[in-house]
């Protein structure tokens, strides 16, 4: 219990003096706590003790008393004429007036308003829905909405404050009204509403303030998937995996493991690492890796919800070299070798090698090696006969090693086979002509056989006798000599060379051919003998 006015107080409140009158008054505001110990003057210390003093409240007797009265109630007058109030109350406030008989039968008057306050007390501040850390510190996630509650109780009045203090902003007031609650929405929450919130009850008669002070954390990861990259380890049996994912708040956990198969979920097979951190890298070897595995980044955070986490991965391939496997050059001239290697992952280290050795191909003025993309070239400059043998083409990534071999055959130049070329063209050249030479005697085998020979051929081809009876000696006299007539007395008899066409037009000259044309046949009654030219 505490104890309001004190002797001190009252030296305070009374160091005037004042005249020993009617008129002599003094005016005092004291305020108290129900349950306090209230003690209201009535004059200056150092006055004469009263005889008899009498106490007021607007205009209402409540305690009279002399100098020896025993203070055993809750009122009590005291020595010096003050009104003792042992458990101040409710209804104990008002304007207090005092009035004291001072020897020589003098009076003195004292004015006190007694005002009586309670509070601000249980004040209590809610901020939600927010999750509460071990050391009372509330987590909110980014985008979502926060309601902010405050309350308390106070007598006569009080006011209660909303007030912020973050990075960006001191004491900044957000919300206040009178009453015994407050409260507001914040909607759409940002990363720079993080900070320091404040319910503040203030009672504006006692001016006693209480401060509910709560820190307020805004959670957020990024939109986007980590990334997962990979770098080669100077062991090529070796190979970096990084994984990154910035703008979380706070710092998220990474994990790189392995799937368990097909069945298992992502990420649920063995865990190489996990670290609270932005960036993560882990060194896996040959033995740790096989085809078809999927290393996987997996990153956790309370910001993050339900639905499909946030990952990425690798599926790991080996190497697999393409092309032909053999190759044909002519000596003195260029040939290119050609490999594609596109599957693995991690990307493959492809290289040319050439023997049985797998040399190292040095480019230079022999060999010049390209690269497009997935393709890797070898050309190889002016080939001679010691450039034929096998090459290798050797991918190697950090899962296995893989070649492909191209055999290259070098063979001599054209010009070693121009005597054949020469004896094949020339024997294709006789034996044409025969052909040839052939078929132009069998389409003029009747000349032949008539007795013209080759002489006539030309100019004679499809040439026929025929032979005509007439009486009339001077149808072709112009055309054929007459014959002598013969011994045996038979009519003379006429002989009519008729040109037959060839082949090629004996169709045509057949339908040319006049009905007195064809009845130009040999015709005869009696026998003809046949002359010999």
């Amino acid at each position: 219990m505490k104890i309001v006015t004190t002797a001190a107080f009252l030296h305070l409140c009374f160091c005037a003096s004042a005249a020993v009158s009617d008129s002599d008054s003094t005016e005092t505001a004291l305020v108290a706590a129900p349950g306090d110990v209230a003690e209201l003057p009535c004059y200056t210390v150092g006055k004469a003790t009263p005889l008899r003093t009498t106490w007021t409240k607007n205009g209402r007797e409540v305690m009279t008393g002399e100098a020896s009265s025993p203070g055993e109630l809750r009122l009590e007058v005291t020595n010096f004429g003050s009104l003792k109030i042992k458990q101040v109350m409710l209804g104990d406030e008002g304007d207090y007036l005092c009035g004291s008989t001072l020897p020589g039968n003098n009076t003195f008057h004292a004015r006190v308003s007694l005002q009586v306050t309670s509070g601000p007390e249980n004040v209590s501040a809610s901020i939600g829905p927010a999750t509460a850390l071990s050391n009372g510190t509330l987590i909110v996630f980014r985008g979502s909405s926060v309601s902010f509650n405050c309350s308390g109780s106070s007598y006569p009045s009080q006011r209660l404050t909303w007030a912020f203090r973050g990075d960006s902003s001191s004491n900044e007031s957000l919300a206040s009204n009178n009453g015994s609650w407050l409260d507001f929405r914040m909607e759409d929450v940002q990363p720079s509403a993080q900070g320091v919130y404040s319910c503040m009850a203030h009672n504006p008669v006692s001016d006693q303030a209480v401060n509910k002070s709560t820190q307020l954390l805004v959670y957020y990861v990024p939109d986007r998937h980590p990334e997962c990259m990979w770098a080669p380890a100077q062991d090529s049996s070796h190979v970096h995996f990084n994984c990154i994912w910035f703008g979380a708040y706070p710092v998220p956990t990474l994990g790189w493991g392995v799937d368990q198969g097909d069945q298992g979920a992502p990420g649920s097979g063995n865990v190489y690492a996990s670290e609270m951190t932005e960036s993560l890298s882990v060194t896996l070897n040959r033995s740790m890796m096989s085809d078809g595995q999927t290393v996987r980044c997996k990153a956790q955070h309370l910001a993050l919800g339900p639905g499909p986490e946030k990952s990425c991965s690798f599926t790991l391939k080996s190497p697999y070299p393409e092309g032909e496997p053999l190759a044909t050059a002519l000596e003195e001239t260029n040939v290119t070798l050609t490999c594609t290697e596109l599957v693995s992952i991690p990307p493959a280290n492809t290289t040319w090698r050439k023997g049985l050795q797998q040399e190292d191909i040095i480019p230079g003025s022999k060999y010049v090696l390209s690269e497009e993309g997935p393709v890797l070239k070898l050309q190889i400059l002016n080939v001679s006969k010691d450039d034929e043998g096998v090459y290798f083409c050797r991918s190697e990534n950090p899962l296995a090693i893989r070649v492909l071999e191209v055999y290259l055959t070098v063979k001599k130049t054209s010009s070693a086979y121009t005597g054949a070329i020469i004896g094949v063209f020339i024997a294709a050249l006789i034996v044409g002509s025969a052909a040839i030479l052939a078929k132009t005697l069998y389409f003029n085998r009747h000349r032949i056989c008539l007795g013209d020979g080759f002489g006539q051929v030309d100019d004679d081809r499809g040439d026929v006798l025929s032979l005509v009876e007439s009486d009339d000696e001077q149808i072709f006299q112009d055309a054929v000599p007459r014959l002598p007539p013969l011994t045996n007395g038979h009519q003379t008899t006429l002989v009519q060379i008729h040109r037959i066409p060839s082949s090629d037009h004996e169709d045509t000259e057949t339908a040319d051919t006049s009905p007195q044309q064809q009845e130009d046949t040999v015709q005869t009654e009696e026998p003809v003998d046949l002359v010999t030219f």
